[in-house]
């Protein structure tokens, strides 16, 4: 069977992507869905035009989109669609966002509150024109060229990314995680866009990533790319991730039993390193450069 989904769905998500490059380039006016939860036009209007490609390509597929697209999700495809992901950022004019669809396959039968199979997905980088595509079982690619996960051994020598939410942040333990995978590691990114983040762990620009409290937009297109690039993708403990966690685990697949064994000794409250304040910063450096030979 020759698939039309990626062909088709990559074709749409460039055409989205020149809508919020046109938006982007003169600046948009942005409104409040929560405390701080940004939309803006842009987001609406690469929606609507998602869902109507979509509803053409694909008359029997249904369409779950962040900016409350529900149409027709008993059938047995849905597409996963975030028009504009990393709002926060296209709002404040940083360039680092995208168009995720990811296509999910529901047998017959599947209770509601299942999992089916994510099939196909599509991230659309439309200010570097970057392309990032995958079928079940037949690998990934970012612009036609293959993708694989790095080959990074260790998460000393890695660079990982996390994202924070955009509201309730003080009750989120988020900034806990990120202090000690920096101590523990090259280094991590927050670039504000979750389906970006996985589609660089597929292409090897990182080595992992992780998140709490994310949606299925956001998620569905990522983790098969991460997984057709080689790369495995679980919740914290090592379980099997699921739509509708609350949390995600991405890695080349190398680094992911180190990255478990953190998070169970965070949350355990294991091996927790204090952050040293200023004045000890300063006397630790001094140390350091002391012990240096000239």
């Amino acid at each position: 069977m020759e698939f039309t989904w990626v062909p088709a769905a990559s074709a749409i998500a460039r055409e989205a992507g020149s809508v919020l490059r046109a938006f982007f380039s003169k600046g948009v006016e942005t409104e409040y869905k929560g405390d701080v939860d940004l939309v803006t036009v842009a987001d609406r209007a690469s929606e609507k035009l998602i869902r109507e490609r979509l509803a053409a390509a694909f008359p029997a597929h249904g369409i779950y989109g962040e900016e409350g697209t529900r149409d027709r999700l008993d059938g047995a495809f849905r597409w996963y669609v975030d028009p504009l992901d990393g709002t926060t950022n296209f709002a404040h004019g940083f360039p680092q966002f995208c168009v995720s669809l990811g296509l999910e396959q529901r047998p017959a039968g599947l209770e509601p509150d299942a999992d089916g199979q994510l099939v196909a997905a599509v991230i659309y980088d439309p200010l570097r024109d970057e392309l990032f595509t995958a079928e079940r079982g037949r690998g990934a690619r970012l612009n036609n060229s293959p993708l694989r996960v790095s080959r990074t051994p260790v998460l000393a020598e890695s660079l990982t990314a996390t994202g924070f939410p955009s509201h309730k942040r003080h009750e989120n333990p988020n900034i806990h995680f990120y202090n000690e995978f920096t101590l523990r590691s090259h280094g991590v990114r927050r670039a504000g866009s979750a389906a970006l983040d996985l589609a660089y762990v597929a292409a090897g620009r990182l080595d992992g990533f992780w998140e709490f409290n994310l949606n299925p937009w956001d998620t569905a297109a990522g983790i098969l790319l991460v997984e057709e690039a080689g790369g495995r993708v679980t919740n914290f403990s090592g379980g099997a991730f699921r739509l509708d966690s609350r949390e995600v685990l991405a890695s080349n697949g190398r680094i992911h039993s180190e990255l478990q064994s953190l998070f169970e000794d965070l949350f355990a409250g294991r091996n927790i390193q204090p952050i040293p304040t200023p004045r000890e910063f300063a006397e630790q450096r001094a140390a350091r450069t002391a012990s240096i030979p000239l």
